[in-house]
């Protein structure tokens, strides 16, 4: 860390030279760390330069910029530092009594940050937790198998599961999030993403695969979160690479569970495709709530 950068950093934000925006993703790359970033920008506000202007807390949720309150819930787009200094975005969805609570990632499926995953950010915050929606195409979002292949071919999975850990930092800095690790939960494309996750970050705290490629059995005992995982007979991928891959984990002592469901095919939980299967979302949808309130209290 360059300490005579970063204390400059601070001295152009508390004159006004530089906005909350750019500080925390200036002070980002150059600390390493999202929420150290933020503590720093908490000690700047508490020790401000005689000659700078008011600082305005815009880490509260009213304060977020693309927020907006629905019924009891503030939901919106919210921009966060990439550790390139490039602004990643994403849809958030909490509580608007803003009272601290866990914090989940919601990770997208093929098509992009479409409508039903925003929706599924909302059940989950509608549930007591602080939900976060990365858009990993950056704007992106396709409505037909062949655009959402494109899309799904061009990304960098190395590249989002970065992304992923960004989105993490920026929940861990927020005063309306209460634990210190973070849930990953991801759909299709999402689900496996959700495993390569918990195997390069600590700080997840609990992931939930939804019919996601499965880790290869020699990598899978190396992540570092309960696993909780649903399939269908019907999927396209095969039931034996998932049990295979929980196999592992029991081996490496990982908390893990699975569930099989008869009949269910690929995307049983989008309740907007006819591959939705109600009796399996039904089931699925408690057990994953029950997975992260055990594991992120």
């Amino acid at each position: 860390m360059d300490r005579i950068h970063v204390m400059e950093l601070v001295r152009s934000f508390q004159v006004g030279e530089i906005d909350r925006r750019t500080f925390l993703k200036r002070a980002t790359a150059a600390i390493g760390s999202l929420a150290a970033a933020n503590t720093l920008l908490a000690a700047c506000a508490a020790f401000p330069n005689e000659d700078a202007p008011p600082v305005v807390d815009e880490s509260q949720p009213e304060a977020a910029a693309g927020m907006e309150t629905e019924g009891d819930l503030m939901t919106g787009i919210v921009e966060y530092p990439d550790t390139d200094d490039e602004t990643l975005m994403g849809y958030l969805a909490h509580s608007a009594s803003g009272e601290p609570a866990p914090a989940i990632i919601v990770i997208q499926e093929w098509w992009g940050l479409n409508d039903h995953i925003k929706d599924v950010a909302n059940r989950f915050a509608n549930e007591g937790f602080v939900a976060l929606a990365p858009d990993l195409y950056h704007g992106k979002v396709a409505t037909e198998p062949d655009e959402a292949r494109k899309l799904v071919m061009e990304l960098d999975n190395a590249e989002a599961v970065k992304e992923i850990e960004q989105a993490i930092a920026y929940l861990q800095g927020q005063d309306y999030v209460s634990a210190d690790k973070v849930g990953v939960v991801g759909y299709c494309m999402g689900g496996g993403l959700v495993l390569r996750t918990a195997l390069a970050s600590e700080n997840v705290g609990a992931g939930v695969v939804y019919y996601g490629q499965p880790l290869d059995p020699a990598e899978a005992g190396e992540v570092n979160a309960p696993i909780l995982t649903f399939i269908g007979t019907e999927d396209n991928i095969p039931v034996e690479g998932i049990e295979a891959m929980h196999a592992a984990f029991e081996e490496a002592g990982i908390e893990n569970e699975y569930e099989v469901y008869d009949g269910a095919q690929h995307a049983f939980f989008n309740d907007t495709r006819e591959s939705y299967n109600e009796a399996a979302a039904a089931d699925a949808w408690p057990r994953t709530l029950s997975w992260f309130r055990e594991n992120l209290s």
